[in-house]
């Protein structure tokens, strides 16, 4: 499937964790859930201007919720771990304080 690199990463991801990764160089994003490595590197490359070095993709499973008697379900998401090039930054992270 043929995505434009807009299309591919749909948010950064705003967590404890992914902004302690920072300080490796691995930058975390909410991608296309039919987005494969390839395009999630070509994407970053594209959109930031920074050399990649290593993606990991893992997939965020649905879980069940419940509020009283209301059950229902928290949709399951893709997420993508992208590694860049040493003295490259990826700016849209920089200025959040952890």
């Amino acid at each position: 499937m043929s995505l434009h690199p807009n299309e591919v990463l749909l948010a950064p991801v705003v967590s404890e964790k992914s902004y302690s990764l920072i300080g490796d160089r691995k930058y975390t994003f909410k991608v296309h859930k039919n987005a494969h490595k390839t395009q999630v590197r070509q994407a970053v490359e594209e959109l930031f201007g920074v050399h990649v070095v290593n993606v990991n993709i893992l997939k965020v499973q649905s879980k069940p919720k419940r509020r009283g008697v209301t059950k229902g379900i928290r949709p399951g998401w893709k997420k993508a771990i992208v590694q860049v090039r040493e003295g490259d930054t990826i700016e849209i992270f920089e200025g959040a304080q952890v």
